[in-house]
């Protein structure tokens, strides 16, 4: 990027040092320097951006984080926030949004909120109650408080962000004062979410009259050394099996992983992400579309120079599609028809030809691409992390990490289509090949710390995962408390997975109590949620006996469908009131014992 003199404050001169300087600088090196702009005394723009008012200096150390995540990233970054901040001289308290009394909001003056979003537009399971208090007439007046919101979401879903969207401005309407702007994070959020905690900082010092940049040495010192999302392990693979019988409709893939030398630990809930190489095929097609060179030169980050093949084989996104993609292709191109399409007010039509559709389908619907190899990756974004509830526990499998991964193929717009990272496992990974993986913390989905709490386990299909690692540590620590599964899937000879250890654990003790519904079987589907209701009378009474209910798998069907029985039974059971139900089951969350790693 070139500064003009014409569109800028600076001399001939200034511009032609700073062309010179910023091509230079890192990424680290640039929030740096923004951090040092905003936090110096002669900073007077950027002291007025952090909207604080003069009647705010000598604000107090004091900072609090409320994080709400539901599968790790937002708990990552309030530590982190937390270790930078505590390094520049302040006392920080982290608390997740459920374990924080509402009532004690009157009290703070420094919060920052780092919040993800879940679903469509849904806060995570462990901020649905601190939402819920703060968008209530209860909510109390905050004309002391100052506050700033760290946003995380994924653009290619309609409501992005939409959960610290919500916190932002809900603050704000309760007299709240804007400490430093909301920052909205997609995916590939390492950066902003740093260059947001420089411009905190600088916001903070500003306010409490003692403005200056953080240094390096405390940005740094949240940097992990381990292997993480940021820093995968190279892992190799020693099975890969298919665990569907022949003739199933479907394909599901046993992997185990070896983590020896990685030093990476886990707990039985805990996630596996691993970061896929796209279909080489489907890069092959796309560059070819684009009347490219497969081996033109492009820089995809600071130092960072690949062929063009290479780039969009394992380091941009190209599957999917998301409006603010559609955005900057229209911008590159200027072609007329996707600017029609994008225009105010054509929001279904745009969601509507977003879904289903890739790279390929926008490249080939609005020709022509008249551009370079680096103009067309610089609209992408970075390839993200996939997610995979682990199947193992590392108390039973040392140095190994398993999982359960259904194959996704389907047909739509004329073409096929395949799960990035699900048709990677199937069909071009084998034992002895190298996965990146690094491990995500769940703290929203564990066992119970007493080993006697019975557990209620629903895991239809690929659900079925974390439940297997939780009766393999139940297994291997002897735990003595009762245990139940419902698991479910199409038929029973074919897909009835992992059926040879459910039948062990049944044997041993392990398992208590097992009830299976395969949907195709019967002229009547059955699913896991008509098994519940055909044993609620004893569904209640181990809830009654203190029982945690865990759901895994898909949201937008079976984890309502279950919560929704759940409420009936509780309702019948227990002679309530539909409203008494739902409390009942909102308390077992609050209590930790209503947990879900829905998708």
């Amino acid at each position: 990027m070139q500064l003009q003199v014409l569109n800028s404050p600076f001399t001939q001169e200034q511009v032609e040092l700073l062309n010179r300087l910023l091509p230079t600088l890192s990424e680290t090196q640039k929030v740096w320097l923004s951090g040092y702009l905003a936090g110096s005394q002669l900073g007077t723009a950027a002291a007025q951006l952090t909207q604080v008012p003069a009647e705010t200096q000598k604000i107090s150390k004091e900072v609090t984080i409320l994080y709400g995540s539901q599968t790790g990233n937002a708990k990552g970054l309030a530590k982190k926030s937390a270790q930078t901040l505590e390094a520049n001289g302040y006392q920080v308290t982290v608390t997740a949004m459920s374990d924080f009394k509402p009532n004690n909001l009157k009290k703070l003056q420094n919060l920052l909120i780092i919040a993800s979003t879940h679903g469509e537009g849904e806060p995570p399971d462990n901020a649905i109650s601190f939402h819920d208090f703060i968008n209530s007439k209860r909510a109390p007046k905050l004309e002391n408080l100052h506050f700033s919101v760290l946003a995380l979401g994924d653009s290619s879903y309609e409501f992005f962000c939409q959960t610290g969207k919500d916190f932002d401005a809900r603050l704000e309407e309760l007299g709240g004062t804007r400490l430093y702007p909301r920052f909205d994070c997609d995916v590939d959020f390492d950066e902003p979410a740093a260059e947001w905690l420089v411009g905190v900082l600088a916001s903070l010092g500003e306010a409490a009259g003692t403005a200056q940049a953080p240094t390096q040495t405390a940005l740094n010192q949240a940097t992990e050394s381990v292997y993480s999302r940021t820093n995968p392990f190279k892992a190799e693979v020693l099975e890969n099996i298919n665990l569907n019988g022949r003739g199933s409709n479907k394909e599901t893939h046993h992997l185990e992983i070896s983590l020896e030398g990685s030093g990476l630990s886990f707990q039985p809930g805990d996630a596996l992400g691993i970061y896929p190489d796209n279909d080489p095929e489907l890069v092959d097609l796309l560059i070819k579309e684009l009347n490219l060179s497969p081996d033109e030169k492009v820089t995809v980050k600071q130092g960072d120079v690949r062929t063009l093949s290479d780039a969009l084989l394992s380091y941009y996104e190209i599957s999917v599609l998301t409006k603010p993609l559609l955005q900057k292709a229209a911008e590159l191109t200027g072609n007329q028809e996707l600017q029609e399409l994008l225009a105010p007010g054509k929001e279904e039509e745009v969601k509507a030809y977003i879904n289903g559709r890739d790279l390929i389908d926008i490249v080939r619907d609005y020709t022509p691409w008249n551009v370079t190899a680096q103009e067309f990756v610089s609209i992408l974004r970075k390839i993200p992390g996939r997610l995979y509830s682990i199947a193992s526990s590392l108390t039973a499998n040392p140095d190994e990490v398993h999982l359960t991964i259904g194959t996704v193929r389907y047909e739509v717009h004329g073409r096929l289509r395949n799960g990035v990272c699900s048709t990677l496992v199937a069909d071009r990974i084998n034992p002895g090949d190298i996965l990146n993986v690094y491990v995500q913390e769940n703290e929203n989905f564990k066992l119970p710390q007493n080993p006697e709490t019975p557990i209620i386990m629903v895991g239809p299909g690929t659900g079925v995962a974390p439940f297997r690692s939780f009766m393999q540590e139940r297994e291997e620590t002897g735990a003595e408390g009762k245990a139940w599964m419902f698991f479910g899937d199409q038929h029973f000879v074919t897909d009835f997975l992992y059926q040879v250890e459910w039948q062990k654990w049944l044997q041993n003790g392990t398992l208590t109590k097992m009830d299976v519904a395969f949907s195709r079987d019967t002229d009547q589907k059955v699913y896991v949620q008509h098994r519940m209701l055909e044993n609620s009378k004893e569904l209640f009474q181990w809830l009654q006996e203190g029982a945690a209910v865990y759901i895994c798998g898909d949201e937008k069907h079976m984890a309502h469908d279950v919560h929704k029985t759940l409420i009936d039974i509780i309702e019948k059971e227990g002679s309530m009131s539909r409203e008494e139900a739902e409390a009942y089951l909102a308390d077992m969350q609050q209590q930790k014992r209503y947990q879900r790693d829905v998708y």
